[in-house]
């Protein structure tokens, strides 16, 4: 071996970065996503892999924006872009400039159609779903006893609930040994009701480092379970198959130690504070009654219900005296018109004429009494006439008729 032509990692890792950028300067490669990890700033880290191999990638925000589909693990996507050597740890990776989606990979079709068939069985139906208890006096942890999720509850149910009891029940949360024994766990609690509720979960990882809680005889396990379970897998964007058979889904660990350590320390001081409030108020009230029936001495009793009472005296006199004004105009003027009435009708009347004087004559012929005579000429001689005064009857027999004026 020729020693004498030594190259520095740097040279090494240059010679590298040239063939592998030179030769390869745009590439389309189809691969499943995994460990997909949006960075603060933007870039999207990921995996490209298949059976045999796989190779990291990143995408810069400022391409983004031709995403049309939120990558998630375990989908099939088509990428291109070109290679790239990250000399200061000797690796290499695909700078991606489009990616789409290339259809669903293997790991989220067999998750899918797990989850079709356990929901047909009813084992995701909410009304197999049990409520948490708000303060539980026992939790009891499934998970890693060395994983940071662990430490996380604890300290939050230390800070929160002191008084709560922690069991913690190991259980690797990764590989194939995972599932039966965290399924184990839940069966054990169970029978010697070691816990009120239950928290099964891990931290963060990728699609594949998820597996477990989603295998079927953990769901199973889950479901059957007669403790409440909260299924705190990952981060808030994951998710696995314990999480719909759970009674309560709690986006993190963190949050599942939230959701069952009521913070009793907080709910005495909101009980105090209530209790305060409500003190105050029932005194505040009774001050204001206080000043408000101070007024209100016996002596003056009478003087202010006459004060209340004689405007409505005053009013009641003078709707009555209005009510007796109106009925005597309305009483005048009925008379009025009655008298006018009389005088009209008297006027007309034939017995008015005939206490002038006048009489009403008619005639009588052949038995037969005829009309009034208004005319002498209606008369012949020997008519019986039949004159009717004011008073009494006559009855006279014409003689002679005068028919000039």
């Amino acid at each position: 071996m020729d020693l004498s032509r030594k190259l520095t990692i740097s040279e090494l890792t240059e010679l590298i970065r040239r063939t592998l950028e030179g030769e390869f300067p745009s590439v389309v490669v189809e691969g499943e996503l995994s460990n997909f990890r949006p960075s603060s700033s933007g870039h999207l880290y990921f995996t490209l892999k298949d059976s045999h191999a796989s190779i990291q990638a990143i995408m810069f925000k400022n391409r983004i924006r031709s995403l049309g589909f939120q990558p998630k693990d375990g989908m099939l996507i088509k990428a291109r872009g070109s290679l790239s050597v990250y000399a200061q740890r000797g690796t290499y990776s695909i700078v991606v400039e489009e990616m789409e989606r290339s259809g669903e990979g293997d790991i989220l079709a067999m998750l899918e159609e797990r989850k079709r068939r356990l929901a047909a069985e009813g084992l995701f139906d909410q009304s197999r779903k049990r409520p948490i208890p708000r303060f539980p006096e026992t939790v009891a942890v499934v998970s890693s006893p060395t994983g940071a999720a662990f430490q996380d509850i604890l300290n939050i149910l230390k800070r929160r609930a002191r008084g709560v009891r922690v069991i913690i029940l190991p259980a690797p949360v990764q590989g194939a040994e995972a599932a039966p024994i965290i399924a184990q766990r839940i069966v054990q609690a169970n029978k010697w009701r070691l816990a009120d509720v239950l928290i099964v979960g891990r931290g963060g990882g990728s699609l594949e480092d998820l597996l477990p809680f989603s295998e079927e005889v953990l769901v199973r396990a889950v479901a059957s379970s007669a403790i409440p379970i909260i299924s705190a897998v990952g981060h808030e964007i994951d998710w696995a198959l314990s999480d719909f058979a759970a009674d309560l889904r709690a986006p993190t660990p963190s949050a599942a130690a939230e959701l069952v350590s009521e913070n009793r320390e907080e709910t005495l001081t909101n009980v105090r504070s209530i209790a305060q409030s409500l003190f105050s108020s029932i005194q505040n009230r009774i001050e204001r009654l206080r000043l408000l029936s101070r007024p209100f001495k016996a002596e003056d009793l009478e003087y202010r219900f006459q004060s209340i009472l004689q405007p409505n005296l005053l009013r009641f006199d003078q709707a009555r005296d209005a009510l007796l004004e109106n009925m005597q105009e309305k009483t005048m003027e009925n008379r009025r018109r009655l008298t006018l009435a009389k005088t009209s009708l008297e006027a007309a009347s034939p017995l008015a004429v005939l206490q002038r004087g006048f009489s009403l004559v008619s005639f009588e012929r052949d038995g037969v009494s005829g009309k009034a005579i208004r005319s002498a000429g209606e008369v012949k001689s020997g008519d019986r006439l039949i004159i009717r005064p004011l008073e009494g009857l006559i009855t006279a027999e014409v003689q002679k008729i005068h028919t000039n004026e």
